[in-house]
């Protein structure tokens, strides 16, 4: 059957089934939900476990190793790391990639069922915890209040959060930095010593006080009615003229040993927003939830809400992921169509006719919106990642109806009928288009496979790409020849421009013919020049690429972090937030909101269990005006944030990290070396070593060692014999310790449906003092005779070790670099060896590059492999359609060239070789064999007709120039504006767009010369060859 007849014969159901894909590619546009990065399945899950009062050198002997043994054998397990601090134990497991974390997540509680048998008997049962993309917070509220601060956490959860959590989509909203209400119960400690009372006694009081008891059930008259004893607190206030015992015969109420304040927790998490109190609310999605639609709607409910909340209270998003969301699908936008509008542009000027012009652009929305179904079906988004392969696909779309439609022209040109020359010309190259297809998607079709991170990313490109490759090709062979016969005049006026372009072109190829007749005369000459120009390159400017992961995205977001001294009183570290917070806002008018927090968040946050916080802690989310509005990068504001920070003397360290993160596909390039090693004190000070190498490297701009320093605390060391000479003993003299300094929770106040915590302690002056402590009084638990703390034991200042981490079963700390402006991981890595490599390191320590580094080789070796795979799948598809292993060895020739090309544009430009950029390496295997196959292919028929070899290699060549100059420049100029884009998400993608457009460009030119040079040395081979075989034949 001849599809090509078939289609020009029934143009109306071919057009038809074109414009069907048409129809349901829009309806899945409509129906796509839009977001930045595609969804990321969590390869990390988190057991957490608590063990009150344990050291961090206890939670790892104890709980840590004990874990970390039954957990190792877990399948696909990558690594396995720790966080051993005082009270808790953080184990992480990494998965490898592709892992069905919810098999991992019962394999680790199976795990966990026969572990948790050999851990101590107080230990708390363990929590697994996961964490993936969908738990990034899609959007971050401000909270402000004047009159209603006090109650404004119950205003916040009853008005505000419970309405937004139940808007479609959202899947948790929660609200921090705001403290909650607390009855305070302050305590004169000679007070109650003098009437011998006692914080547990008046706590059990004021419990048995506030009940509501029910007293049964009881029958009069007719009716049955229940009784009940209701003497819950009504006001604090109450609590005053509770009678607490008696004194000489009187009554001693609480009021004369205490006061009751209806107040807030004393030690909590405190946040500001632009330098205002505030408070904090938290948007979290649900799973594959449309991010822009979810902010959308609970911003509309929220204008709903407001009108409900006391007139001093303001909520405002500070950060809302759906505009970078936005902003970057605006700017690929754009890109999409300034690469449509030049592709058009270089089609109109090429072939200097509209009608053209028009058949062939009509192929790209065809082909793009075919992706669109792929997408809507298969569940996916609209992301940076899917629209970024649309705007990859523009240029390449198009050459298969360039192919076709130059040769058909060309036949109409040379008298045929416009439907016979549609049929017979589509036919003529319906073998090279099929084989060049073919050989492109041999590229893009194993994206699919790869593992990783790199993997996560690219397997919807490499669907989408075939895809939409695949719809061109068959819109080529059978679409545009339709177009042809419908559209094409039989003996169409040239206009002056085509009179124009036809002249240029003739001029060209004039040229063009000279030089290649030249060339293939002199063979030796030019394949010794092309041989000595890969080699120079190679040796030259190859081992002067800089590497990296991915680049650093401007996404207007900076993330800061800031340490005091460790135990620094809360209200140094918030005077020292606000002065940053002040001189930040001052001096870059770029910034747009800073929300700070800091203190110790509530102990029933998970996250606090798996962040750093404390009282010494500063954490700064800072949010820009977007790039397109500001002149300094968002790197050029963090090292001048860096130098600043630098100038205060209280701060201990500090991280700046750009866009919010670090590592991964947008987050902050940085150097992660690991040092192993069980003396603590000993990597301590090969940790401040490499540090100090890392800081001499230039372009490493800050670098953060993991592990903490030392936790001063005072400790309490009782003598045990004259605790058991008092009648006490360690736990219970510990219990009333902490019951006067942290407090005891004697019941609960009620109000509105809310529970309060009643909390009884000493008042606290006297709990802030060495002094104050050692005069605490302890109680005989037989006599109840007092005892002071001074009489069974002292009260000494020391220091706790810090979080002891743990990676695959070793202690490790990781000195971690962060990569400056203009400069690339290779260079900070290259430096950083170099130092660590003269260090003379004591005998069990050792070292290793770990984070982004280690997640870089991983999917640079995948993808080398995968090159390889490439390349033989190309070889073989061209091996299949000439019959000949040796033509398809002259072709594959253009490869290294296109290598060439890419590494000439990284260099000249300075752009670091990544991820993307290697991503472009791999297009241009699919991509530069495209012009020698339609070379070779239409260079051969030559031949079969009968040309001298020679001729037929130049009037191939001659012939073909026009559509191999049109099909590199729609995809060069396609990749233009990705390659030089300079909008929101632009930087992902810039390296990518300069190596195709570089190496494409530059393997073209010297594919024009070099292949029809090698296919003349092997045609003159083969043709001694057979002229041989025949005269031995005739003998």
């Amino acid at each position: 059957m001849n599809i090509y007849k078939s289609a020009v014969n029934s143009p109306i159901t071919t057009i038809l089934i074109f414009v069907a894909i048409a129809i349901f590619g829009v309806f899945s546009l409509v129906k796509l939900p839009i977001d930045l990065m595609p969804y990321i399945e969590t390869t990390r899950i988190m057991v957490i476990t608590a063990y009150p009062g344990a050291s961090a050198v206890d939670i790892e002997e104890n709980v840590t190793k004990p874990l970390e043994n039954n957990l190792n054998s877990v399948d696909n397990l990558k690594h396995i790391t720790s966080n051993s601090k005082e009270n808790i134990s953080v184990v992480t497991l990494e998965f490898e990639y592709g892992t069905d974390i919810e098999v991992a997540t019962a394999n680790i509680r199976d795990k966990l069922d026969v572990a948790i048998n050999s851990l101590p008997d107080d230990v708390e049962t363990p929590i697994i915890f996961k964490f993936s993309t969908d738990d990034i917070p899609i959007m971050l509220m401000s909270i402000k209040a004047d009159e209603s601060w006090s109650g404004l956490y119950k205003i916040i959860d009853d008005r505000v959060s419970t309405p937004l959590a139940r808007v479609k989509g959202v899947g948790t909203v929660s609200v921090q930095g705001i403290p909650e209400r607390q009855i305070q119960i302050y305590c004169d400690p000679y007070k109650l010593e003098a009437y011998g009372m006692t914080i547990e006694g008046i706590a059990q009081i004021v419990a048995n006080e506030n009940r509501s008891i029910p007293a049964g059930s009881m029958d009069v008259g007719s009716n049955t009615y229940t009784l009940r004893v209701d003497q819950e607190f009504d006001n604090s206030d109450e609590m005053l003229d509770i009678v607490i015992g008696t004194h000489n015969g009187a009554n001693v109420y609480l009021r004369d040993v205490a006061t009751v304040t209806d107040t807030q927790e004393e030690r909590t998490q405190e946040s500001f927003n632009n330098g205002k109190r505030s408070g904090l609310m938290v948007v979290q999605k649900q799973t594959g939830a449309n991010s822009v639609l979810i902010s959308r709607k609970v911003m509309e409910k929220l204008e709903e809400i407001r009108p409900t909340l006391p007139s001093d209270v303001t909520i405002e998003p500070f950060i809302d992921t759906s505009d970078n969301i936005l902003d970057t699908a605006s700017s690929l936008l754009d890109t999409i169509l300034t690469t449509f509008i030049v592709v058009m542009f270089v089609v109109m000027m090429m072939l200097g006719r509209w009608r053209a012009m028009f058949i062939i652009v009509l192929t790209i929305p065809i082909s793009m919106l075919s992706a669109l179904i792929y997408l809507l079906m298969t569940g996916n988004t609209l992301n940076i990642i899917t629209m970024s392969s649309l705007s990859i696909s523009i240029g390449m779309v198009v050459d298969n109806a360039i192919v076709v439609l130059e040769n058909i022209t060309s036949h109409v040109d040379r008298g045929s009928r416009v439907k016979q020359a549609s049929i017979f010309a589509t036919k003529e190259m319906g073998v090279s288009i099929i084989a060049s297809t073919l050989t492109t998607v041999a590229v893009f079709l194993p994206l699919t496979m790869i593992d990783g991170m790199a993997g996560v990313l690219f397997k919807p490109m490499g669907w989408m790409v075939t895809i939409t490759l695949t719809v061109s090709m068959a819109a080529a062979l059978t679409f545009t020849p339709v177009l042809c016969t419908l559209i094409m005049k039989q003996h169409p006026k040239k206009s002056s421009l085509q009179k124009y372009v036809d002249a240029a072109m003739d001029w060209l190829g004039n040229k063009y013919k000279i030089a290649l007749d030249w060339s293939i005369h002199h063979r030796k000459t030019f394949l010794t020049g092309a041989a000595l120009l890969f080699v120079g390159v190679m040796l030259g400017i190859g081992p002067n690429i800089k590497t990296e992961f991915f680049p650093t995205q401007d996404n207007a977001r900076i993330s800061v972090t800031v340490k005091l001294p460790v135990g620094t009183r809360q209200e140094i570290t918030r005077d020292l937030a606000l002065r940053i917070d002040k001189q930040f806002r001052e001096k870059y008018p770029e910034i747009k909101t800073i929300g700070l927090t800091e203190g110790i968040p509530d102990s029933d946050n998970t996250f606090a269990s798996i962040q750093d916080n404390g009282t010494h802690y500063i954490s700064l989310n800072i949010s820009l005006v977007k790039k397109t509005e500001r002149k300094r990068t968002l790197t050029e504001i963090c090292d001048l944030m860096r130098e600043d920070l630098s100038q205060y003397p209280e701060i201990r360290t500090f991280e700046v990290i750009e866009s919010g993160s670090k590592g991964g596909a947008t987050g902050q390039a940085s150097v992660d070396v690991e040092l192993y090693g069980y003396d603590l004190a000993e990597t301590d000070r090969i940790a401040n070593q490499i540090k100090e190498i890392m800081l001499g490297v230039e372009g490493c701009t800050e670098v953060v060692i993991s592990r903490d320093e030392y936790t001063p605390e005072y400790q309490v060391v009782f003598d045990r014999e004259k605790l058991a000479m008092n009648g006490l003993n360690v736990a219970t003299a510990a219990t009333y310790l902490r019951n006067r300094v942290n407090g005891n929770v004697a019941s609960y106040y009620r109000e509105d449906g809310e529970e309060y915590d009643i909390l009884v302690r000493y008042q606290k002056k006297y709990r802030e003092s060495l002094e104050e402590i050692e005069n605490i009084t302890l109680y005989n638990t037989a006599t109840g005779d007092p005892v002071k703390v001074r009489d069974v034991g002292t009260v000494i200042e020391t220091e706790t070790p810090p979080t002891i981490e743990r990676k695959d079963r070793s202690r490790y700390v990781t000195i971690s670099g962060s990569v400056g402006h203009g400069y690339a991981m290779s260079q900070i890595i290259e430096g950083t060896v170099a130092g660590i490599n003269k260090l003379d390191l004591p005998a069990g320590i050792t070292w290793g590059l770990g984070g982004t580094y280690e997640d870089q080789q991983d999917t640079f070796s995948d993808m080398i492999l995968l090159m390889a795979l490439m390349i033989i799948l190309v070889f073989v598809i061209m091996a299949s359609q000439f019959e000949s292993l040796s033509y398809p060895f002259v072709i594959m020739f253009s490869l290294p060239f296109a290598l060439v090309g890419a590494l000439i544009g990284l260099w000249v430009t300075n752009t670091p070789l990544g991820v993307m950029g290697l991503l472009g390496v791999l297009m241009l295997i699919g991509i530069v064999v495209n012009n020698g196959i339609v070379l070779v292919d239409y260079t051969r028929l030559c031949v079969g007709r009968g040309m001298p070899i020679y001729e037929a290699v130049v009037y191939g060549g001659r012939s073909r120039l026009r559509p191999i100059l049109m099909t590199t420049l729609t995809t060069v100029f396609g990749m233009v504006p990705m390659a030089v884009g300079t909008g929101v998400g632009a930087e992902m993608w810039n390296s990518l767009g300069m190596t195709v457009a570089w190496g494409l460009s530059f393997s073209t030119l010297i594919t024009l010369f070099l292949i029809p040079v090698l296919f003349t040395w092997l045609a003159l081979r083969h043709e001694r060859h057979n002229a041989k075989k025949l005269a031995q034949t005739n003998e």
